[in-house]
C-alpha cells in the first residue's frame, strides 16, 4: 500500500520548469473562481470553525470531488478568493486553521495539475483604511503576506499569489466617476501597495523568487489599469489583474436600479465589438509588452436573463480573451456550476467550455481535445475514465498498461465505480471504512484484502 514504488514508477517527482509570460498564459487556460466560500465574511457569521465561515454564503464545504469536475470541463486554473480576516488574532495573526484549510484546498488544486490562485478578497472592507490609516494599514497588509509566503514557500508555479481583490481604489481620495480629488496619489497607493507584495515574496524564500506573482489593476478596471498612473513594480514574472463585467445593466442588474435598466437580452453585433475593443486595449497595453494579463472574474447573472444571451456574453469574453493571449476565470458564486451534482446546471454552459478548451488546446499545438499530458510516454486511455492513481495527474490502466485520463474525460460520470486505488488493489464493494492513511486515502477489507473506498462513499 506504500505509494513510493508507484511514484518511481512513474517518475512523478519533479517542479514546474520555468516558464516566460506567454508560456504561462497558455498553462494558465481557462480558469473558475471558487466563489463565495473562503472569502465568506461578515460580523454576523461568528464562527469557531472554517467550515462555518466557509458555508455562511450558501455553499457547501469544498471538496477535491469538486474541482475534479470542475476540470473535467477543460478548466486548468482555479482562483480561490480568502477572507484571512476570519478567525484571525488582534494582532493580525492567521487562524491556523484558516492558513491548513486553505492549504487543504490549494492541494486538490495542484495535485491535479491545476494552477492554484489565492488572493485577500474584500475581506469585510478594511482595504478602505488605506485612505484613512495607512500605516496600520500597512501593517496588517504585510502581515498577512508575510506568513502566507513563508507557509506555501516550497510550493511550485502551480500556486500564483494575488495582491488583493478589486478594492484597490479610494473615492475619499480621488473620485474615478466625477474625477475629483488626488488621482496621482490614488494610483500611488496602490502602486506602493503591489511593490510591498512583490518584495514580500521576492524576500521570503522557496519558490517565492521565481514564482509568477498577479497584481490587480486599480479598481481592476480596464480603462483605470492601463492608465499612466499604473505602473508596475520591475520584476519579470508579475501579471496583470482586470475585471470585466460589462455591460452592467445586463451581467449585474436582475432589476431596474436608479442608476440603470436592467437588460434581459445581450449580444447586438455592436455589444460584441465593445467586448472585443475592450481586451484589445490590454493586449496592446501589456501582452503585447510580455505581460501577461488575467481576466480575475467575469460573469452574469442569471436572474432574469435570456440563457441563450447569458451563453453567448460567456463564450464572447471567453473566447475573445484567449483570443488575444488573456487567461479568463468566470466568477462563479454558484450561479454556473452545481457543487452539489458536480455538473454545470445549465448544460449548454458546460458544453460551450469543453469547447472553448478543446479550441485551446488545437491552438496551443496539441491534435485535439483528447490530447492528454501523458502522452507520448504513455498512451491516452480511450475506452475508461476510471481513475485508479492519482499522483498529481490521473491515470487509468487498458490491457495491463498505464494510460493517461484525457482532459475532455468527466472523471463525475464514472464515480460510482471508481476509486482513487492501484492496480494490485481493486474497489471495495462496500463503503466500511477500515483505515484512512495521512494523505486522505481510505481502504477497507474484502476477501480478507485490503480494497480501496470508492469515491462516491
Amino acid at each position: 500500500m506504500k505509494l513510493e514504488y508507484f511514484f518511481s514508477l512513474l517518475g512523478c517527482a519533479g517542479s514546474t520548469l520555468a516558464l516566460t509570460s506567454k508560456e504561462i498564459t497558455k498553462e494558465l487556460g481557462l480558469g473558475w473562481n471558487l466563489g463565495n466560500t473562503l472569502e465568506a465574511c461578515g460580523d454576523w457569521i461568528n464562527g469557531k470553525t472554517t467550515k462555518q465561515y466557509e458555508t455562511a454564503w450558501g455553499n457547501p464545504v469544498t471538496t477535491e470531488e469538486m474541482i475534479k469536475g470542475v476540470k473535467s470541463y477543460g478548466f486548468s486554473t482555479v482562483r480561490i478568493p480568502v477572507a484571512w480576516s476570519n478567525l484571525m488574532s488582534s494582532n493580525y495573526t492567521i487562524s491556523p486553521l484558516l492558513l491548513n484549510r486553505v492549504e487543504e484546498v490549494v492541494n486538490y488544486v495542484v495535485k491535479n495539475d491545476m494552477y492554484a490562485i489565492v488572493n485577500i478578497h474584500w475581506d469585510n472592507g478594511w482595504f478602505t483604511k488605506f485612505a484613512t490609516d495607512e500605516e496600520e494599514a500597512f501593517i496588517k497588509y504585510k502581515r498577512i503576506w508575510g506568513q502566507i509566503s513563508e507557509h506555501f514557500k516550497d510550493y511550485d508555479e502551480h500556486l500564483i499569489f494575488e495582491s488583493l481583490n478589486e478594492e484597490g481604489c479610494w473615492e475619499s481620495i480621488w473620485n474615478n466617476y466625477s474625477n475629483e480629488g488626488d488621482k496621482p496619489k490614488a494610483f500611488g497607493l496602490l502602486n506602493t501597495i503591489n511593490q510591498n507584495f512583490v518584495d514580500i515574496f521576492r524576500n521570503s524564500g522557496g519558490y517565492n523568487a521565481e514564482r509568477f506573482l498577479l497584481l490587480a489593476g486599480y479598481c481592476t478596471g480596464i480603462d483605470h489599469t492601463i492608465d499612466k498612473n499604473y505602473i508596475l513594480p520591475k520584476d519579470d514574472k508579475v501579471m496583470v489583474s482586470v475585471h470585466y463585467y460589462g455591460p452592467s445593466t445586463f451581467t449585474i442588474l436582475e432589476e431596474d436600479a436608479d442608476w440603470g435598466k436592467a437588460a434581459y437580452y445581450w449580444g447586438t453585433e455592436e455589444e460584441i465589438n465593445n467586448i472585443t475593443n475592450d481586451l484589445i486595449k490590454v493586449k496592446t497595453h501589456f501582452v503585447d509588452n510580455n505581460i501577461p494579463v488575467i481576466i480575475g472574474e467575469y460573469g452574469t447573472a442569471t436572474t432574469n436573463k435570456d440563457p441563450e444571451s447569458v451563453r453567448k456574453w460567456l463564450r464572447t469574453v471567453a473566447g475573445k480573451a484567449t483570443e488575444l493571449g488573456i487567461c479568463p476565470i468566470v466568477w462563479d458564486a454558484g450561479q454556473y456550476f452545481d457543487r452539489k451534482a458536480l455538473t454545470f446546471k445549465d448544460p449548454q454552459i458546460g458544453e460551450l467550455y469543453k469547447e472553448l478548451s478543446s479550441e485551446l488546446y488545437k491552438n496551443n499545438g496539441k491534435s485535439s481535445s483528447e490530447a492528454c499530458w501523458s502522452e507520448p510516454d504513455y498512451p491516452c486511455c480511450k475506452n475508461t475514465c476510471n481513475v485508479i492513481l492519482n499522483d498529481g495527474s490521473e491515470w487509468g490502466s487498458e490491457n495491463g498498461e498505464w494510460c493517461g485520463i484525457p482532459s475532455s474525460c468527466s472523471t463525475m460520470q464514472k464515480a460510482a465505480d471508481s476509486c482513487p486505488g492501484y492496480l494490485d488493489y481493486p474497489c471495495c464493494s462496500s463503503c466500511n471504512v477500515i483505515l484512512v492513511e495521512d494523505d486522505g486515502s481510505r481502504w477497507g477489507v474484502q476477501d480478507n484484502n485490503w480494497c480501496s473506498i470508492k469515491n462516491n462513499c
